[in-house]
């Protein structure tokens, strides 16, 4: 199966911008609709935002609609998501996986390390 590395976390002030990057090894992406989700301590893992096969579309969570942007590389087998104005509720481990259309529930229930997001007031 195919394996998944989030990175490009870290530490920003709200207001501030990071891209993280998710990248696939073992198998292409390119058949799988792919999302984010994340997780803050003690809560469980949400949704955040969701593409297409192809990236022509695109779904967010309302609570980062407009603020964040989820784009797809296939040919570098990567997914990116673009967060600006961050908030400290953003604050999470953010993790990529496939998901199905247009639900976006997890098509498998196995996840990569993550990588941690943590805005400062």
């Amino acid at each position: 199966q195919v394996q998944l590395v989030e990175s490009g976390g870290g530490l920003v002030q709200a207001g501030g911008s990071l891209r993280l990057s998710c990248v696939a090894s073992g198998r292409t992406i390119s058949t799988y609709a792919m999302g984010w989700f994340r997780q803050a301590p003690g809560k469980e893992r949400e949704f955040v935002a969701a593409i297409s096969r192809s990236g022509t579309n695109t779904d967010y969570a309302d609570s980062v609609k407009g603020r964040f942007s989820i784009s797809r590389d296939n040919a570098k087998n990567t997914v990116f998501l673009q967060m600006n104005s961050l908030k400290p509720e953003d604050t999470a481990v953010y993790y990529c996986n496939a998901v199905y259309w247009p639900n976006y529930r997890p098509v498998r229930d196995s996840w990569g390390q993550g990588t941690q997001v943590t805005v400062s007031s």
